[in-house]
């Protein structure tokens, strides 16, 4: 237990150096952004410094970046019938969102539950395109305004959607698209204008920022969606309340950060990656890789190993100094097979085994080292006791 080996970055990513020290630099200094004298305006400096880095992480527009508490904030916001452009409002009439979305979007949205339509995907997670296609015709020719949400990268998978195809089809029928790119950005490398996409959701301790900060990223800076609640004018009077400037700041260095070694990154994660899944399936012939023949985040992996539940595998490699998470959830003690699993057609005896392992920014080598001992030593008797149960 004295060195852990730390392979959860899907949930939340060490803080990078250059992040820390952009976070103490701000909360020693005082102001608040929306005032006049010295003190606000070297907060609104901080915030608008790390709004061009957010923004220049994906390519946008720095004055499309809106500033939230977090990526599920993001969403919310985003996921709402009423917009506008300048002043002409933009209505959407339905809210299609895939099956292997995030909580954040299958809960988040602010439509009536009657307008909402969930999309099926294939074997791999991703969105069948033909059933999408003929949402968005019956959806114009009826003469509905379509809200389309669609992840960039599944958090439980790392699995890719076809984004810019899909954004090319929703704009086709005068939809609207909304990504969350919360697992995807600092990972690999994106472009707003590339995907297509109108909107955008990504989040600062994903990418080795602090918690409390994240970003609705919008394409077109006109384009605004509803508040989520009334209040100041901050962020151009898009999102009430006064920014959490340390947090900010933070989130801008971790994109700064981030930007600069995405693509490096991308390649020596991935390397880390295969040299872990091709171990483990050689010694362990029993364990699923699950997408492990479609494109992929570089950093995820998705294993089961069948008839072991989920949480007895994470609890054991936890005990033995290796952090990973579950892909079934748990909720008031009963642990449910993942939604995005049984989307995809996956049996529900591999379901509920699955376990996710997601490196990042700060994982090496050693990192590989430790936790093949550690599953050596852990595996050989989970087998042991599925044999005798």
């Amino acid at each position: 237990m004295n060195q852990r080996t730390y392979l959860d970055h899907n949930a939340t990513s060490p803080v990078r150096p250059e992040a820390r020290a952009a976070l103490l630099e701000a909360l020693d200094a005082t102001g608040n952004g929306s005032s006049v004298h010295g003190e606000g305006r070297a907060s609104r400096t901080t915030i608008d410094t790390a709004r061009g880095r957010v923004a220049a992480l994906v390519g946008a527009e720095a004055g499309g970046v809106i500033f939230t508490s977090c990526g599920t904030e993001a969403d919310t916001l985003a996921l709402t019938p009423d917009f506008r452009r300048g002043e002409t409002p933009v209505t959407c009439d339905v809210l299609l969102v895939s099956a292997v979305e995030h909580a954040a979007v299958l809960r988040g949205h602010r439509f009536p539950a009657d307008r909402v339509e969930v999309l099926p995907v294939d074997a791999r997670g991703r969105v069948l395109m033909d059933p999408f296609a003929a949402a968005l015709e019956r959806h114009a020719e009826a003469g509905r305004r379509a809200l389309v949400s669609v992840m960039v990268a599944n958090n439980e998978t790392g699995v890719l959607q076809p984004m810019a195809e899909l954004a090319r089809r929703a704009h086709a029928h005068g939809a609207l698209i909304h990504t969350d790119a919360v697992q995807a950005a600092g990972r690999i490398p994106l472009s707003l204008p590339e995907l297509g996409v109108d909107m955008m959701s990504v989040s600062a301790h994903k990418l080795g920022g602090a918690p409390g900060a994240g970003a609705l990223i919008l394409a077109d800076p006109n384009l605004r969606p509803a508040p989520v609640f009334a209040g100041g004018a901050q962020e151009r009077g898009r999102r009430a309340g006064s920014e959490n400037v340390p947090a900010i700041a933070a989130f801008g260095a971790a994109a700064h950060a981030a930007a600069a070694f995405v693509e490096a990154d991308g390649v020596r994660i991935n390397g880390l990656r295969e040299r872990l899944e091709d171990a483990l399936r050689c010694e362990f012939p029993e364990l699923v890789l699950l997408v492990g023949d479609v494109d992929r985040l570089p950093n995820t992996s998705c294993l089961a190993l069948p008839g072991v539940p989920a949480e007895t595998i994470v609890i054991a490699l936890d005990l033995a100094g290796v952090a990973v998470s579950a892909g079934a959830a748990c909720s008031s003690g009963k642990v449910a097979a993942s939604h995005v699993l049984g989307a995809m057609g996956v049996s529900e005896r591999i379901a509920r085994s699955a376990i996710r392992l997601s490196f990042g920014w700060s994982s090496g080598e050693e990192d590989v080292d430790r936790a093949l001992g550690v599953f050596r030593r852990v595996l050989p008797g989970l087998l042991r006791r599925r044999a005798a149960a």
